[in-house]
């Protein structure tokens, strides 16, 4: 898991998913579908990604396509940096 990936599931697991198993948040695991992510946290989720990685996140990117996994995060961030 890359550096991003990895401060991405920091923050998802701290302010979304306490006391759950780290390892059960995998590069693959579906963060929109199972609902980890809703819209409020969906931009929260978008304004850590601002900050920490000094980027803009557009409106249409804030969809399970772009922000489904963490693959699919880490993939946007780097398009962006």
């Amino acid at each position: 898991m890359s550096s991003i990936s990895e401060e991405v599931k920091a923050f998802i697991l701290e302010q979304f998913l306490p006391g759950e198993d780290p390892a059960a948040l995998t590069e693959q695991t579906p963060l929109v579908a199972t609902g980890i992510l809703d819209s409020i946290a969906t931009l929260q989720l978008s304004t850590f990604l601002e900050e920490r990685f000094d980027i803009q996140m557009q409106p249409h990117e804030l969809d399970e396509e772009h922000i489904g996994t963490l693959q699919r995060i880490e993939m946007l961030v780097r398009s962006k940096t």
